[in-house]
Parts: C-alpha cells; sequence; structure tokens
C-alpha cells in the first residue's frame, strides 16, 4: 500500500479536526458567539430604550416649547393691550392738556379785551378832561373861576373833617 500525499492530507485534516474537538474550540467558539450575540442584543435593547428616552424628550421638548410659543402670546398680547392702553390715556392726557391750554388763551384774550377796553376809556376820559378842561378855561372869566375855586376848597375841607 502506497500512500499518497492525499492520504497524508486526510489524516492530517482528521488529526487536525480531533486536536480542534480536543480543545474544545467549537464550544468556544460557540461560546464566543452566544456572547457575541448577547451582547449585539443588549446594545439593540440599549438601542431601543435610547430611542424611546430620546422620544419622550423629544415630546417634552415640543411641549415646553408649545407652552413656551402661548406663554410668548400672551405676553406680546398684553403688551399690545398695555401700549393701547397707554396711547389712549396720552391721548387723552394731550386731549386734556389742549382744552386747558385754549382755555387759558381764551382767559387771557378776555383779560387783554378788559385791558383794551379800560386803556380807551381812560385814554377818552383823559381827552374829555383835557376838551373839558379847555373849553371851560375858554368860556371862563377870572371872577368866575375864583368862585369855582372857592367852591371846589368848601367841598374839600367839608370832606376832609
Amino acid at each position: 500500500m502506497q500512500f499518497d500525499a492525499t492520504f497524508f492530507a486526510f489524516v492530517g485534516l482528521l488529526l487536525f479536526l480531533a486536536l480542534v474537538v480536543y480543545l474544545k474550540v467549537p464550544g468556544m467558539m460557540a461560546k464566543s458567539l452566544d456572547a457575541r450575540a448577547a451582547k449585539i442584543s443588549n446594545e439593540l435593547a440599549e438601542a431601543k430604550r435610547l430611542r424611546e428616552e430620546a422620544q419622550h424628550l423629544l415630546a417634552e421638548y415640543q411641549r415646553k416649547r408649545k407652552d413656551a410659543e402661548a406663554e410668548a402670546a400672551g405676553i406680546v398680547a398684553a403688551a399690545e393691550r398695555e401700549a393701547s392702553a397707554l396711547a389712549a390715556e396720552a391721548r387723552q392726557k394731550t386731549e386734556e392738556y389742549v382744552a386747558r391750554r385754549n382755555a387759558l388763551s381764551e382767559q387771557k384774550i378776555r383779560q387783554a379785551e378788559a385791558d383794551a377796553i379800560n386803556a380807551v376809556r381812560a385814554a377818552a376820559v383823559d381827552l374829555a378832561v383835557a376838551a373839558a378842561e379847555k373849553v371851560i378855561a375858554a368860556k371862563t372869566d377870572a371872577a368866575t373861576g375864583k368862585a369855582l375855586f372857592a367852591d371846589a376848597i368848601g367841598q374839600v375841607k367839608t370832606r376832609l373833617n
């Protein structure tokens, strides 16, 4: 019997397989594969948990954003109401100021009219006195002047006593 290279390769293969079985390589490989499968399963479970947590956080942040938008809209509405109230108050104060200024101006105008009328009257009285003085001076003689003077002094004496 002659052994050729194929036979020796077959025997080497059988010895290798026997050695692999003796050293429990298939068990170690199965254990390693099981450990890797468990690790992958754990990673998938962790990824699923992280995804659920991220979705929960996303929903919470969306709710907070909506609440913040509603609060901002409320603040804007309150600011608009306050601005319109301030504008109405400013308009009312301006109208009151204009009314007071108009009343004051009208009062000053009435006072100026009264002063002008009094000035015209005073000028008319002065003019009338001057005219009367000229007329009396032209129509009276010395005797009449002395009589009027004496009469005026008598009236002053009676009023002073």
